[in-house]
């Protein structure tokens, strides 16, 4: 039987690899994961001292953002296909150093065009690193205790990432440039890519085609899709904009035809008996979810916290350190009670408590303090993030073939990554709205602290609808048990 000395965390399969300690390959993949989750926010803290130095517009100042989500969306699926064709740990060490180059390159940007394009590069990467370092816990763990014990570190380092991107972000802009928030990267991506080999056994190649057809209709839909809603959200834009229609539209044609090429392929890209399952299904449309309503809750509190209560940007991003902790010790605890309670259940547990947090922020106003209003809301959206990720992620490729764990991985990181998209546009939309009308009574700036903390409520309120909505569905859709939890260890055959 497969086991690891001195370790409860056993690998899968050892074979000629029994020299591994699958804490340092968890390492490894944790840390991988952690580089591409943070740097979303890392660069938002950065973003006011990038405009300065480069001359972005303030609505092309976005797009250093969403140049990095646009690429990264569109690109998982084929990122995890292409680890399942050309073996995994291959493919989660290109990813790495496509990232840490790109990452490399970018602080040193003398232009718009150039940071832009680096971000994208950076999307490439992220996007071919992300879905095979989750696969790769799913084929190096054994399904059991020692696969949730990984599941929690992963889920712990996915959802805290956030938090961690916008503290370091904050130190590293306060105490040398914003240039090292690009900087940091490749230091750690080139570091990981030369101790991945000696930690993480060779994963095996799947035979099958490329899908270029597969490939080629799923990318250029979701970015289409991704893009829509980003062009949308820009108030100089709005869903009625021509560009708006054009990409949701060329979405919907790439989308049906990718669903048609699947249908008829006999080595599809995305094996569309992935959704026989109502269990992956649920956990899918649970992740959308949550991305939507939690990871756009990030955009206006940062903003709120600097521009309505007064806090430096490395005050800032300290203020949400408590929302890493907490989501680290809650999926800690949640990949033990795992294997005691239905998946179900704590995932619906979750949403709740995300649901309330976020209402309590929507009574925000210009008079609250952190302490008494903005901290209490953040502890409650953190366990609930804690309690719903290690549970979703288990639900998501428990049971999956061992062919199919690359590309089951990458939709779960498109649900999130789409979802934090679609929110974040649905949100801003809704803040437009009500941060508007509060202005044109006042006669003030939409962004001024009266009528921006009225918008940010209307946006909160929003995300706690969402989540209990998520709450509904895993109830309903999710299914699996316990004992799928704590199941044995297989041992592995000679």
């Amino acid at each position: 039987m497969a086991t690891a000395t001195g370790s409860d965390l056993a690998p899968q399969q050892q074979g000629s690899h029994s020299h591994v300690h699958p804490n340092l390959a968890l390492t490894v993949i944790a840390s991988a994961q952690l580089m591409v989750v943070l740097d979303a926010t890392i660069v938002n803290i950065a973003l006011p001292a990038i405009k300065d130095a480069l001359g972005f517009s303030a609505t092309g100042l976005s797009w250093v953002l969403n140049s990095y989500t646009l690429v990264f969306g569109g690109l998982l699926l084929l990122g995890g296909r292409a680890g399942d064709l050309f073996g995994r740990r291959r493919m989660f060490i290109t990813g790495v150093l496509i990232f840490a180059i790109a990452s490399l390159l970018g602080g040193f940007a003398w232009n718009e065009g150039w940071l832009l394009a680096m971000r994208a590069l950076q999307g490439v990467g992220g996007a071919i690193a992300s879905p095979t370092a989750l696969a790769l816990v799913t084929t190096t763990f054994a399904e059991g205790p020692a696969r949730n014990k990984a599941f929690g570190v992963y889920a712990a380092v996915s959802g805290a990432g956030a938090a961690i991107g916008l503290i370091l972000g904050g130190i590293l802009v306060n105490w040398l440039s914003w240039r090292w928030v690009f900087f940091v990267n490749a230091p750690i991506g080139i570091a990981l890519a030369i101790a991945t080999p000696y930690v993480i056994p060779k994963s095996e190649r799947s035979d099958g085609r490329f899908a270029v057809a597969d490939a080629v209709t799923s990318t250029v839909g979701m970015a289409a899709l991704v893009y829509g809603f980003i062009h949308a959200a820009d108030p100089q834009h709005g869903w009625t904009d021509p560009v708006t229609l054009i990409s949701f539209a060329l979405a919907a044609v790439m989308l049906v035809a990718f669903v048609v090429i699947e249908s008829r392929s006999e080595q599809p890209l995305l094996p569309l008996r992935l959704f026989d399952d109502r269990t992956r299904v649920g956990a899918y449309v649970v992740m959308l979810i949550t991305g939507a309503a939690v990871f756009a809750m990030f955009y206006f509190l940062t903003q709120f916290v600097q521009n309505v209560i007064g806090f430096s940007p490395l005050k800032a991003g300290f203020a949400f350190l408590p929302v890493s902790a907490t989501i680290v010790v809650v999926a800690q605890i949640a990949s033990r009670l795992v294997a005691r309670i239905e998946a179900r259940v704590l995932i619906s547990t979750g949403a709740v408590s995300a649901a309330v947090g976020l209402y309590l922020l929507s009574g925000l106003t210009v008079h609250s303090s952190y302490v008494s209003n903005v901290l209490p809301s953040l502890l409650l959206i953190a366990a609930g993030m804690g309690l719903v990720f290690v549970p979703i992620t288990l639900a998501a490729v428990s049971g999956v073939r061992r062919e199919d764990s690359g590309v089951a991985s990458a939709m779960l990181n498109v649900g999130q990554q789409v979802g934090g998209t679609i929110g974040l546009s649905a949100l801003v939309t809704i803040f437009g709205h009500a941060a508007g009308s509060e202005a044109a009574k006042l006669h003030s700036n939409p962004y001024a602290p009266f009528p921006f903390t009225h918008g940010a409520d209307a946006a909160f309120h929003a995300g706690a609808i969402f989540m209990v909505i998520a709450a509904f569905v895993a109830l309903l859709m999710i299914r699996i048990r316990p004992q799928d939890g704590a199941a044995t260890p297989p041992v592995p055959a000679a």
